[in-house]
This record gives C-alpha cells, structure tokens and sequence, in this order.
C-alpha cells in the first residue's frame, strides 16, 4: 500500500521534500499550503509585470548537492542575457552543449555580480567592511585610529560570548561594531545585540572576520578572480551567484510544476491546526475547515509557535515556551523611479550608470528603511522597462501588529518615498509607481523564549513521523539552501531507516556545513 507524506507548507523546505519523495521513494507527498502562494518567503511578486523579489536571494550555496538540485532542474545560461549585451559584459557562460538563451528561454539562471554595500554617512562603505583606500577616507584619520586599537583590544582580551555584542565585538573589535552592527542589527530585530544570543552569529556570520575580510582582500590582489575558489570563501564574501530570470518564485513554481507531474499534489489555501496523535506517531492533521488527512510522515515548515499550539497532547512548559517564540516580520514597499541620485562610482560596468548593488544596507539613523532592493540589477527580467525605470524594493523590518505593520499602504508608500529622498538615493518627484507587500514572520526571533528551545526539540523529537524543516518550522534563521539541506536529510533517514533527528538539527549548525562545503 502507497504511504503518504504530509507537507505543511509550499516554501523551499516543503517542495524539496516533496521532489526528493517522488524522485527517490514510493511515497506519495501532499502539500498544504496555507497561502494561494508557491515559494512562502521566497515568492517572487509580480505588480505590472515589475516582479518583486521578497527579502533578496542568492542561488550560492558550499553544497554541492543543493547547487546540482538547482542547476539540474533550471540551467545556467550559455548564452549572454539582455543586460550582458547592452554593456558588451563578459560572464563566465555555461559550457553546456545546449543554447539556453536568457531572452528565448524562461527557465534559465543567469550569472550575477554580487555587490552589496553599506549606506552611511551619504556615502558607501563596502560589506563587509573592508580597509580599502575609500573606507580609510570616509571614516577619516581619527575614526580609523579607534577601530585599529580597538580591533588589536579585542584580539587581547577576548570576551566570554554571552550575546551577538560579544560576538561581534571579538570579530570586529568594539569601535567598529558601534559603527557599522550595533544601530543596524538593532532596526532589524529591534532588540539590542546584547539580547541577542551568540548563536545567531555563529549561524549568519559564521567565520566572517576582520582577519577573513584581509585575507580575502589580499587573495583578490594576488589570485586572479576566475581562478578564486568561492566554495572555500566565507558567505559574506561570495562575488557571484546564479539567479533566475523571473526571480526566486519563477524557480520555485517550475519545481511545483514537476511535482505535479511527478504524481505529487499541492492544496492552497488550506491551513493545518491540528494534530491527532497516538503512541508518540502522529496519525491524522486537521485543516481550518475540521477536514482530516491520515498520514504515515509529517513534514511541517509552518512557525513552531503554531505546530505546538495544534498538538493534541502536549504539557505546559512546552505550551509556555512556543507561545514565547518571538517573529520578526518585514514591509517591502517596490518604488519605481525614472532614476537615481546615486551613480556608479565602483569598476564594474553599469547601464546608464546606475549604481551596481543587488541590494544596499541602509545604516544612516535618521530613517527607519533598513536595505534597499535595486531589482534591476538582480535580473533585467525581473523589471518590465529595464532601460527606462529603476524598480526599487524598500525593506522595512517590523513586529506584526505594530504602528508600522498596521500604517494604511497609501500612508507607508508616502512615508518610504519621503525617507529615500531624505537620505539623497532618489528624487520623490521621479517615483512613477509603487506598491507595498507584507510578509508575517519573515525572522525567527532568538530571544524570547528561545533560550528554552531545547525543550520544543525534546518535545518533537518523540514523534517517529514528524520532521521539522525550513526556516519556520525550526525556528531557525536559515538560508535557502540550509532549508533545502534539512528536507533532503529529513528524507534520506527515512529512506536509511535512521530513527534520530539529530543530523537535520545539525544543518547549518556544524562548522562543516560553514567552512568544508
């Protein structure tokens, strides 16, 4: 008899799981996506056929089993794009033997630059922070003595890492994470670094350093760039990826598509609350509507907060926890301009100038807009009058519910438009068009109750057929690729028969999934 997997959610995590099952197994997947969306926080959305990335993402990974799932399923381009052609760019082109042709083809990754700059003072500063001649002479004389004797501090008198500040501070040395990380991380998550636990630096900024950044600075000097090694380079440092013409959902609906095809379904707007369960197996998930689904796996990507609340039988403590599991969610106005303020003032060619970033870090304090989005330069697919308009993605990190999430979109997009101008990237009066797109639990949050976690792990854990994946469903800050790492280890112990869960809690946590991959 044909064993069925449950699928809570039609993100990343959800539809490898659903791909590695129909590819690999006899059992069958279905998806319940509580949304009319495929891709969850990696959607891509389409407003006048200006396309709209949400959050920005890279198709980089140090795996190369998630670099092939890619490739294989959307290739790379053998041919120059649109933008390549317009500035006479050469890219290092796939030597497939097929023509896969950007301006003939839909499902093609092209081959990106990766810049992505810092926004302070009115001026840029590279990320990460680097100590080239502009850095040296933005900072000036006096700032840059601080940062050396406070960085030289801190490799002396390491600190006992209690909290992200330790971390930063002992990377960075204390000048120069009150200049560049502590106000910045703060309009993210809006604690402090000091509440922030250590672990959520060893997760997103891994082994990035001063020393790392030099190092670097030093092989680019030496080593010409085609023969760099970008899988033994630090995330942050990474210089180009692929992308997909149409953006990150274009991927993610082409992998809906060959799951449907491959056998496999997918219900939208269908919310899983419940959970019956018995022996430490969960038996059957009820939607909003009371209809239930029997089920020999369990894959659930949707908030823990959520997954606990649905169980049947659960203590307190763990109730108490998963109800103090804190989000951090995100507002994403998309402006398009005829043109910017800002200009190129880097070596890489640019059309008409504009300025190169994917995306830029807004670290001035005036403003409450934490990164701008130029989706221009992510793909010219992705904007319907690339050569005329600039379309822009203003990101705003917020709580659900608060002053800011709840602000009428008419009177946020004013407020966005007032805020880039203030800060000299855009004229208001260029702005054609605009629209404004919210996206709830965007962060999982590793304050609150998350110290206790564990106790969630334990709790879940217990249930032979449930297996938590992605970035919700963890409670975990990952990448996509991390997410897609937890899917295919989540099935492949079904396929060994393995019992414990501990090499799917393990992704994106041990140092060989940061350095070796």
């Amino acid at each position: 008899m044909t064993k069925t997997a449950i699928i809570i959610g039609a993100g990343p995590a959800g539809l490898t799981a659903a791909y590695e099952l129909l590819t690999k197994t006899d059992i069958k997947p279905v998806i319940f996506e509580a949304t009319g969306d495929i891709g969850g926080i990696s959607k891509t959305f389409n407003y006048k056929n200006n396309r709209m990335d949400i959050g920005g993402h890279r198709f980089f990974s140090k795996s190369d089993t998630v670099m092939k799932w890619w490739t294989d399923l959307m290739p790379i381009q053998t041919v120059p794009s649109s933008d390549d052609i317009l500035l006479n760019r050469e890219i290092e082109l796939s030597k497939n033997n097929k023509e896969i042709n950007p301006d003939k083809t839909d499902d093609v990754m092209l081959v990106r630059n990766r810049l992505s700059r810092i926004y302070f003072l009115k001026t840029f500063f590279d990320y990460p922070v680097s100590l080239s001649f502009s850095t040296l002479k933005n900072l000036g004389i006096t700032r840059i003595i601080k940062i050396g004797l406070s960085y030289v501090y801190s490799i002396l008198f390491k600190r006992e890492e209690k909290n992200l500040e330790d971390f930063m501070i002992n990377r960075f040395g204390k000048e120069l994470y009150l200049t560049f990380f502590k106000d910045y991380t703060h309009k993210v998550w809006g604690v402090l670094p000091k509440d922030i636990p250590a672990d959520w630096g060893t997760q997103r900024i891994k082994g990035v350093s001063v020393i790392k950044v030099l190092q670097q600075a030093l092989k680019k000097v030496f080593v010409p760039e085609k023969d760099l090694n970008q899988k033994n380079t630090e995330t942050s440092l990474i210089e180009k990826f692929y992308y997909p013409k149409f953006g990150p959902g274009h991927f993610w609906e082409t992998v809906a598509k060959k799951i449907e095809e491959l056998g496999g379904k997918i219900e939208f707007n269908k919310k899983i609350i419940n959970f019956e369960t018995e022996n430490n197996i969960i038996k059957t998930v009820v939607d909003q509507t009371g209809n239930k689904y029997e089920a020999d796996f369990v894959f659930s990507t949707m908030p823990v907060k959520d997954l606990i609340n649905g169980f049947d039988k659960k203590d307190g403590k763990v109730e108490t926890i998963a109800d103090g599991l804190e989000y951090r969610s995100f507002i994403t106005v998309g402006l398009l301009v005829k043109d910017m303020v800002i200009k190129n003032n880097t070596k890489l060619q640019s059309y008409k100038n504009r300025v190169p970033d994917t995306w830029i870090y807004i670290q001035e304090r005036e403003v409450k807009l934490g990164r701008l989005q130029i989706f221009n330069n992510w793909s010219p697919y992705l904007v319907k009058d690339y050569e005329n308009t600039v379309w822009l993605g203003l990101e705003y990190f917020c709580n659900e519910g608060d002053d800011m999430w709840n602000t009428k979109d008419e009177d946020f997009i004013s407020f966005a438009k007032k805020e880039l101008a203030r800060i000299r990237i855009i004229n208001e009066e260029d702005v054609i068009d605009s629209c404004l797109v919210r996206m709830p639990k965007a962060y999982p949050g590793y304050f609150g109750t998350y110290k206790n976690f564990d106790v969630i792990k334990k709790f879940v854990n217990k249930y032979e057929n449930l297996f938590l994946i992605g970035r919700n469903g963890m409670h975990r800050y990952n990448n996509m690729d991390h997410s897609m790492l937890t899917a295919i280890t989540a099935v492949s112990n079904i396929i060994n028969g393995i019992k414990t869960k501990d090499n799917i809690w393990s992704v994106n946590t041990e140092q060989k999934y940061h350095e070796s991959k």
